[in-house]
């Protein structure tokens, strides 16, 4: 199986540079945004942007537990957390769009090989899409 994604995107009323620094805010924003698919967070080095460490478990169904440990870097308006554990990799995008912004969030890994590999290719994205939608939401609702 090659490359597994999910992506999905909302709109929000914050210009783009506040909207980064609630993205990149691992300290106070993000356990607030997370959805109840995340367990265990916690921030192991920096906590503001580029070069912050976070680790937790996305219990993303009953049977599939992932243990993150993501390593973050900042370019521009593009955030992406790469799992020190795994192929997941999160990029974080805001877009520019009025008086606002649009943010974009995609997951990509590696996916398994033979019928698992078919499996997850079809199921996983549908439900990280819903975990997905569920974070970004909060992160609307946060932003105000």
């Amino acid at each position: 199986m090659g490359q597994v994604k999910a992506g999905s995107s909302i709109d929000v009323a914050a210009d783009p540079q506040r909207t980064l620094a609630a993205i990149t805010d691992y300290t106070e924003v993000r356990p607030r945004i997370l959805s109840e698919q995340y367990r265990d967070y916690k921030v192991v080095e920096g906590g503001q942007g580029d070069g912050t460490v976070a680790e937790w478990t996305l219990q993303a169904t009953e049977k599939r537990v992932r243990n993150i440990r993501a390593q973050v870097s900042v370019a521009d308006l593009v955030v992406t957390e790469k799992d020190a554990n795994s192929t997941l990799v999160n990029t974080w995008t805001v877009i520019p769009s009025g008086s606002g912004s649009t943010v974009r969030l995609e997951t990509t890994w590696q996916g398994a090989g033979g019928i698992s590999g078919i499996f997850e290719g079809i199921f996983a994205p549908l439900g990280l899409r819903k975990i997905q939608g569920a974070v970004l939401a909060n992160l609307k609702r946060e932003l105000g």
